[in-house]
This record gives structure tokens, sequence and C-alpha cells, in this order.
């Protein structure tokens, strides 16, 4: 399993029709409008890395999006 955070800024006007349509992708387990640096905060969980970089092309791909920056989760032992 991996865990990812992706950073979204959208068009000005965008912000609803970018979270209704994000939250509706397979992976995505949370979306969080804030103020700041960045628009949105997408929290996706995904089987692997090949999927994650499916949903994050796809969280890339939605209208208004201008901006992406991911980080992915990485395991302490």
């Amino acid at each position: 399993m991996v865990i990812a955070v992706t950073m979204v800024n959208v068009q000005p006007g965008k912000e609803r029709d970018f979270y209704n349509a994000v939250k509706r992708l397979e992976n995505v387990r949370d979306v969080i409008h804030v103020f700041g640096e960045f628009d949105f905060v997408v929290i996706v969980e995904a089987k692997d890395l090949t999927e994650l970089n499916k949903t994050v092309d796809e969280i890339r791909g939605l209208d208004g999006v201008t901006k992406t920056q991911t980080v992915i989760g990485a395991e302490l032992e």
C-alpha cells in the first residue's frame, strides 16, 4: 500500500468543480480545501506506485488544475 499527499492549485473559480471531481476518483481518500501556497490537499491511497502514478495523472488532468506537488509516505522500521 502506498499513501501520498498531492497538493493542488486550481484556476480561480474552479474550486468547487475540482473538489466535486477529485473526490470521485477511486484512490482518493480525502480532499481538504486549504489556504496558503496550495488550494487543496488530496490524500491518495493506492496499491502500488503504478496505481499512484495513474491517480496523480488523473488529478492533473482535471479541469482547472494548474499545478500539483506530490509527496509519498515512507515507512519507518
